[in-house]
């Protein structure tokens, strides 16, 4: 009896373990076969309309990651970990926005306080489009909407199976984008894929990663200004894959700098921009008050002009931080900041000024960073 009972026993746990792999198993193929990567070159739907840019007039471009509309300063996420400077590790605990009002508020908050800077362009980063993480609120319309009068793209950069992960708090679909917005004509638009990590499940988290290319003629001229919204990798050990996709965007600037045209490139670098102004990157990370050691994803990722193509330079703000860790939730003085959000420029193009709104992280993990600027 003991003999038939150990049997039963046995044959169950068998049948129990062969179809949870089974389930695993069908989970982890239905994740996989969702996968695909967005083409390079890939033109993007322009509509018509807009003035024609002039040479000598002053223009202003901001930048502005929007988090997905998640990062209220009570928000940490799930990704992110840190270590506080007396050896406590940290880390993030969401996946998603904490709940759907929260979104919608800060949604609302972006956008006032971008068209509080009545910039001529604007590049925002991770905009959903259709997301669980953002309870499907769609970003990208309420940006089309909010600023009905510009000539707008969108480039998608994030598309994922239902995530399971992590599993107290699942991520659930993602559809989303940067989105780019003009008053000026613009004549074309492509979509750039990034290099990627090899690594499958990075890439599950990492987004489909690109750059947006835009075309704008000139008035009296045969050139082009070329404007380029860019969202770099976050979550890379070492930072070998920025090092990769820092030399394709150098490739793409010397390219159209060769041309003559004028050339904007901005964004969310996931670089520290502000290292040319110190004497070590050691200072120039510690320039902000924190109570928080470096992270190593800063230590292996700063972006000097002597990196970049040449004609080229940085426009970055080194008195007020653009991105805050988001480990913790935001203690003004107590969570690590740096400037990762800001420009790079051609020569022939003159920098006016470059200052990041300061607004202490209110609405996402980012602060908004405006350029003005004027093609010589």
């Amino acid at each position: 009896m003991k003999k038939k009972i150990i049997i039963i026993t046995a044959i169950t746990l068998a049948c129990i373990i062969g179809a949870a792999m089974l389930i695993v198993g069908g989970y982890v193929g239905y994740v996989a076969l969702q996968y695909y990567r967005i083409d390079d070159n890939f033109s993007l739907e322009v509509p018509d309309g807009g003035a024609t840019v002039k040479r000598g007039e002053n223009l202003s471009v901001m930048t502005y990651n929007l988090g997905f509309g998640s990062y209220s300063p009570e928000y940490s996420f799930f990704l992110d970990t840190g270590v506080m400077d007396d050896g406590t590790e940290v880390v993030g605990i969401y996946a998603k926005g904490m709940n759907k009002n929260d979104v919608q508020k800060n949604v609302d908050g972006q956008i006032a306080l971008s068209k509080q800077g009545d910039a001529d362009f604007y590049f925002f980063q991770e905009v959903d489009e259709k997301a669980d993480r953002s309870y499907n609120i769609n970003m990208k319309e309420s940006l089309y909407s909010a600023f009905g009068g510009y000539v707008s793209t969108y480039a998608e950069n994030f598309h994922t199976a239902w995530l399971l992960y992590p599993f107290n708090d699942p991520m659930g679909t993602t559809k989303a984008g940067i989105v780019t917005l003009s008053k000026y004509k613009v004549e074309s638009a492509v979509r750039r894929s990034f290099p990627l990590t090899d690594n499958f499940i990075d890439k599950l988290f990492d987004l489909d990663r690109c750059f947006a290319v835009h075309y704008l003629p000139v008035e009296g001229t045969d050139k082009q200004l070329v404007m380029i919204n860019l969202h770099m990798s976050a979550y890379d050990e070492g930072g070998t894959v920025r090092a990769r996709q820092l030399e394709m965007l150098n490739t793409v600037l010397a390219e159209e700098y060769a041309k003559g045209n004028y050339v904007i490139a901005g964004g969310d670098f996931n670089h520290c921009l502000i290292a040319d102004s110190f004497s070590s990157n050691e200072e120039a990370f510690t320039h902000f008050e924190s109570k928080q050691k470096v992270p190593d994803w800063v230590k292996n990722s700063v972006l000097r002009k002597s990196e970049l193509a040449g004609g080229f330079s940085i426009c970055a703000d080194k008195d007020v931080a653009t991105c805050r860790g988001a480990d913790i939730p935001y203690e003004k003085g107590v969570n690590f900041t740096t400037t990762i959000d800001g420009f790079v420029i051609s020569d022939n193009i003159e920098m006016l000024s470059v200052n990041t709104v300061a607004n202490e992280f209110a609405y996402s993990d980012h602060n908004p960073v405006v350029m003005e600027f004027i093609i010589k």
